[in-house]
């Protein structure tokens, strides 16, 4: 089932250009950290699935790089655009060899199936 964005054509003209930009270095550095690294978990300060995505990959023994922007009271601008730009909807959005797997939950059922280190290779 494909994801539903609204079509650009649906955007009026004067905020097309806005709403390509919002918060783009924000997209970007994620962008760039997701094809740097195997593993990469996006968060925030104080939200307790994050940690429990990073602690889990910590048991399993897989390196991870972590990039947290803000807290429950700061910048959520920037976690909206990158909700925006993936369609995840929480913190933490872990991804996987360029892929995202979802959250925390999703994560410590790829760990539990051995699916996680298939797909590290």
């Amino acid at each position: 089932m494909p994801r539903t964005v609204l079509e650009e054509a649906r955007l009026h003209p004067a905020i097309r250009e806005f709403v390509a930009g919002h918060h783009a270095a924000t997209v970007q550095q994620v962008r760039e950290a997701v094809e740097r690294h195997a593993v990469v978990v996006v968060g925030m300060a104080q939200n307790p699935f994050v940690k429990k995505a990073r602690r889990a990959l910590d048991a399993a023994g897989v390196a991870h790089h972590d990039i947290d922007f803000g807290s429950y009271f700061s910048e959520w601008r920037r976690r909206n655009a990158l909700k925006m730009w993936t369609g995840w909807p929480t913190m933490p959005m872990v991804f996987v060899k360029g892929t995202l797997i979802g959250g925390a939950q999703d994560l410590a059922r790829l760990i539990a199936s051995g699916e996680l280190k298939r797909l590290l290779g």
